[in-house]
C-alpha cells in the first residue's frame, strides 16, 4: 500500500503540471459549456443548418425564438393578468386633453377631408360656391371635430376591452420582433446569465480536483470523459437551480446563506423588466396603432362612423333632405362612411402629436414597478423562468455531452504528455 502511494506521489511530482491542469481543464469546460446553452437560449433568431422538404430537418433555432408565440404569450399572461390591464391604460388618458394636443394639426387635416370629400360627392357644386361659404362650411367643421375626437375617446375607454386587445397587440410585437423577446429575458436575468458562466468555472474547478485525485488514483481512461459528462450535466443543473430556488434566504450548513439570484434581485429586475416595456412594446404609439388597425379596429370605425353620423345629422338637419336629393340617399351613405374612413386613416398621424402626453399620462413604467413589488416569489419566478423551462433539457444534455466531448480529448492529452 504505501508502495503504491509512493509511486502515485513520485507520478504527481514527475508529471504535476499536467495533472494540475486537469482541474483547470474542468474549470473551462464548466464555463464554456454553460456560454454555450446561454447561447443557445437566444441564438440564432431564425433556423439555420439542414431543411428536409423546406421543413427544418438537422440544425438548430435559438429556444427563445424557435418558441416566440408561446413565450410571448406566457410573458403577456403575466404582464396582462397581474401587471397591467388595457383599462388601466387607457383610462388615464384625459379625451379633452388629447383633443386639445391635435387640435392644429386636427384642423388642417379636417379642411382636406371636407374639402376632399365635398369635391368627390358633389364636384360642381362645392368648386362653385363662393369662398366665404367654403370657409364658413370648413370652420364649422372644424369647430366640431375635436369634440368628435373626444367624444369617440370617451366611448373607447367607456368599452375598452371591446376595442382594445392588449395581449394581442404585446404578443403580436413580441413574435415580429424575435430580437426584442430575447431582450426582455436578458435584460431581466442578465446578471443570472452571467453568474451561470460564472458559477461553471468555480463548481467544474472543484469538481475537477476530485477529477484528478481519482485519475491519479486509478488512471482509467474512461473517468475523463464521464467526469466531463458529469460537470457539463450538474453545474448546469445547478446553476439553474441556483437561480430560482429556495425562494427565502436559507442557511446551508451554518456556513453561508443564499436566495435564489432572481427573487433576490427583485427590486433591481422590476426596474429593468418595467423599463423595457414601457420603452419599447406598451408605448403610446403601439397603442394607438392597436386601437386603430388591431383586431377590433371594425369596433372603432363603427364609432367613429357613429359619431360622424351624429354630427351630420346635428350640422345638416335642416338641409339633410336637400343633400340627400341632391346625391341620393345611398351616396349620402357612402359619403359618411367615406368621411368616417378618412379621419380614420388620419388619425395615427394626427394622435401621434398626443405621444408625449400619454406617456406621461399612462405612466406605464411606474404603474409595473410598484405591480411587480406585490407579487409573490412564485408569480415574480414567472417572468424569467419560462425562458428556461422551454426545452431545459436540451440545454442541460448538450452540456453533458460537450464535457463529455471535452473530457476524451482530455484524457488523450494527458495520456500523451505523460507517457
Amino acid at each position: 500500500m504505501d508502495e503504491y502511494l509512493r509511486g502515485i506521489a513520485d507520478d504527481f511530482l514527475r508529471y504535476w503540471p499536467v495533472y494540475c491542469s486537469i482541474p483547470v481543464v474542468a474549470a473551462l469546460i464548466g464555463y464554456v459549456t454553460k456560454l454555450v446553452a446561454i447561447r443557445m437560449m437566444f441564438q440564432p433568431l431564425n433556423f439555420t443548418g439542414l431543411r428536409l422538404r423546406g421543413k427544418p430537418f438537422l440544425g438548430w433555432q435559438g429556444i427563445v425564438p424557435k418558441r416566440a408565440a408561446r413565450m410571448a404569450s406566457i410573458a403577456c399572461d403575466t404582464m396582462t393578468q397581474q401587471l397591467v390591464t388595457p383599462r388601466e391604460v387607457v383610462e388615464r388618458l384625459d379625451p379633452e386633453r388629447i383633443a386639445k394636443e391635435i387640435e392644429r394639426p386636427l384642423l388642417a387635416a379636417t379642411e382636406e377631408i371636407v374639402t376632399d370629400i365635398a369635391a368627390e360627392y358633389q364636384p360642381g357644386l362645392w368648386e362653385a360656391l363662393p369662398e366665404r361659404v367654403r370657409r364658413l362650411v370648413v370652420r364649422r367643421v372644424q369647430a366640431e371635430a375635436p369634440k368628435m375626437v373626444a367624444a369617440v375617446m370617451d366611448a373607447i375607454k367607456n368599452d375598452v376591452e371591446s376595442v382594445f386587445d392588449l395581449k394581442d397587440m404585446v404578443v403580436t410585437s413580441l413574435v415580429k420582433d424575435k430580437a426584442l423577446l430575447n431582450r426582455i429575458f436578458q435584460e431581466a436575468g442578465h446578471k443570472e446569465f452571467r453568474f451561470i458562466a460564472r458559477s461553471g468555472l468555480l463548481f467544474g474547478g472543484l469538481i475537477g480536483i476530485v477529477q484528478m485525485v481519482v485519475w491519479l488514483a486509478f488512471r482509467v481512461p474512461l473517468i475523463m470523459p464521464l467526469f466531463g459528462l458529469f460537470i457539463g450535466w450538474f453545474t448546469d443543473w445547478l446553476a439553474l437551480k441556483m437561480i430560482f430556488r429556495p425562494k427565502e434566504p436559507t442557511r446551508y450548513l451554518g456556513l453561508f446563506e443564499w436566495q435564489g439570484l432572481f427573487i433576490k434581485r427583485r427590486a433591481e429586475v422590476s426596474e429593468a423588466y418595467a423599463e423595457l416595456i414601457a420603452r419599447e412594446i406598451i408605448t403610446p404609439h403601439n397603442v394607438i396603432e392597436a386601437v386603430l388597425r388591431g383586431p377590433f379596429s371594425d369596433k372603432v370605425v363603427t364609432l367613429i362612423q357613429r359619431q360622424v353620423d351624429a354630427e351630420l345629422a346635428k350640422q345638416t338637419s335642416f338641409a339633410k333632405p336637400l343633400v340627400v336629393m341632391a346625391i341620393g340617399s345611398r351616396r349620402y351613405q357612402e359619403m359618411k362612411a367615406r368621411i368616417a374612413d378618412q379621419v380614420m386613416a388620419r388619425l395615427p398621424e394626427t394622435l401621434h402629436y398626443i405621444e408625449d402626453y400619454a406617456e406621461d399620462a399612462m405612466d406605464i413604467r411606474n404603474t409595473l414597478v410598484s405591480k411587480m413589488k406585490q407579487l409573490d416569489a412564485d408569480e415574480f419566478e414567472g417572468l424569467l423562468r419560462p425562458a428556461f423551462q422551454q426545452d431545459e433539457w436540451i440545454l442541460i444534455l448538450t452540456g453533458a455531452l460537450l464535457g463529455a466531448a471535452c473530457g476524451e480529448l482530455q484524457v488523450q492529452l494527458v495520456l500523451h504528455l505523460t507517457t
